[in-house]
């Protein structure tokens, strides 16, 4: 039952975090996509990118609402996660330029040191969410078999 609570806890601060940075990119488009622009990435790529972050989040938000989905849900935030925390470390390494965040919200004001940090947090904690809910599975399946 204590699992199932740290899960639940878990993934609900999940959902809150994705649908919070979605909506703040959508609902300031145009400053998420001037941040986009000084990206180093190519145009066509910052295209995508301006619909395809906010509407992964939202989507991923959704398949963790919903109990059937919400191990695939999971994974797919670990994945983003972990592509938002490999893409800070990067700009901490000076692998590019000057960066401008492209964050949403009150996320935006965070040093790249503190987004590290933060985005390491997030990870830590769904990738235990993720363990979890494995042993919780496991732990149906034996008592079932009993």
């Amino acid at each position: 039952m204590k699992k199932i609570i740290i899960m639940d806890i878990i993934t609900a601060l999940v959902i809150l975090l994705f649908l919070y940075a979605s909506f703040s990119k959508i609902f300031d488009l145009w400053y998420f996509k001037y941040d986009l622009s000084k990206q180093p990435f190519p145009k066509w790529l910052q295209n995508i990118l301006v619909w395809a972050i906010p509407f992964s989040e939202i989507f991923i938000a959704g398949l963790l609402m919903l109990k059937r989905t919400r191990g695939l849900g999971l994974y797919l935030a670990l994945s983003l996660m972990l592509l938002f925390t490999g893409y800070t470390a990067a700009i901490l390494l000076h692998v590019f330029a000057f960066v401008p965040c492209g964050c949403g919200g009150v996320i935006r004001m965070l040093s790249w040191p503190q987004h590290l940090i933060f985005n390491i947090f997030f990870a830590v904690i769904i990738a235990a969410a993720i363990r979890l809910r494995h042993k919780t599975l496991q732990d149906k399946q034996l008592r079932m078999q009993v």
